[in-house]
């Protein structure tokens, strides 16, 4: 019997914008059921890494399948299988997070939808403004509302790039133990690209660390620490960062 298609494969993956190369030929993959932490600085190539594990981004060269699919050639047949969430992408602003979240759903083609956003609307504490217009809500009501756009289709593969960017120290607590939550109940694959290193460390089994669109790391987070030598992640993502030059990790 051959084995399970890795949740997230990436071959020798590479993006070129003109003279300046974003992601350069990087090969990783990812278990399913696994949160791995996408990590380094602005500009080492993570959210053009994600949008080509989404196939939204076309690779100059190389490939990445997302549960045994093909993103470049077969996407399709698996984007209803996965959901993306970040802080960055706003929603329509005069439809109501009810609607939104209609709209949403129709998209991913889910079944029983009306029940479906009420049962979000609960678990999220959607409820006191989910007829409010998506414009009206503040930061944190609407991170809500992205993460439960993110979970409507029950997704096995979810995408995060910096969920709880700005958030309050309570707030980003509160949606990381809904991630915990929902991993745990739905067996899914999350990767994560973020800057808060204690996030990295409570959510992450592995780490995979950029620089210039190279990996030149990869781990747990306690065997990066001991590796390093350092205390923690952030000591760790401050060394790596530091270098002049990025040694490709092997």
């Amino acid at each position: 019997m051959s084995p399970a298609p890795a949740a997230i494969d990436a071959r020798a993956l590479a993006k070129r914008f003109g003279a300046t190369t974003a992601v350069d030929a990087i090969s990783f993959a990812i278990e399913k059921g696994s949160v791995t932490g996408l990590l380094g600085g602005n500009g080492a190539g993570k959210t053009t890494t994600i949008g080509m594990i989404m196939g939204l981004i076309v690779p100059t060269s190389g490939a990445v399948s997302v549960l045994g699919v093909d993103m470049a050639s077969d996407r399709y047949r698996v984007l209803g299988r996965m959901n993306f969430e970040s802080p960055y992408v706003d929603m329509p602003h005069r439809l109501t997070v009810r609607q939104n979240l209609w709209v949403f759903g129709r998209l991913y083609g889910v079944e029983n939808l009306n029940a479906r956003i009420d049962e979000l609307a609960r678990s999220l504490a959607l409820e006191p403004f989910l007829d409010r217009p998506a414009g009206s809500l503040s930061a944190g009501q609407k991170t809500r509302v992205a993460l439960a756009k993110a979970l409507i289709n029950e997704p096995e593969v979810l995408l995060l790039d910096e969920p709880t960017a700005s958030l309050d120290p309570d707030t980003a607590d509160w949606v990381r133990a809904r991630l915990e939550a929902f991993r745990r109940a739905r067996g899914a694959t999350i990767l994560l690209a973020s800057h808060n290193m204690g996030e990295v460390e409570r959510l992450c089994d592995r780490v995979v660390m950029l620089k210039q669109g190279r990996i030149v790391d990869d781990g747990s987070p306690r065997d990066l620490v001991a590796r390093y030598g350092r205390a923690n992640l952030e000591e760790v993502f401050l060394d790596v960062a530091r270098r002049r030059d990025p040694e490709p990790w092997a």
